[in-house]
């Protein structure tokens, strides 16, 4: 699929947007055409989603650390194949939720 650039890195270890306005997520999702890193849709705000609705960027890549399944948005299934520059992962001392810090104390309520 042309959309995935196997040679981008990732944006950073968390959520940009997020990590911008000092919020917090619960999972983190990698653009596969970019390497955007945005948080999953159970999180707040949304913003892996948000990005492919933007960019018409389709497919994005779990960032959380033992998952390697990926996602397209435009067909709704699982995404077949996808191989990814490193890291592919978020770092394994880093919680989720997160980022440490961040996350109110009554967070589970918040997810979507």
């Amino acid at each position: 699929m042309e959309q995935i650039d196997p040679d981008v890195p990732p944006s950073g270890t968390g959520c940009v947007e997020c990590d911008a306005t000092g919020g917090w997520w619960f999972h983190l999702r990698r653009c596969a055409a970019c390497g955007h890193v945005g948080c999953c849709d159970s999180s707040p705000s949304q913003h892996a989603s948000a990005h492919a609705a933007a960019t018409g960027h389709r497919v994005v890549q779990s960032f959380e650390p033992g998952e390697d399944w990926a996602w397209d948005y435009v067909d709704e299934r699982y995404a077949r194949g996808v191989r990814l520059a490193p890291p592919t992962e978020h770092p394994a001392d880093q919680p989720a939720p997160g980022p440490a810090g961040r996350v109110p104390a009554d967070w589970q309520r918040l997810l979507h």
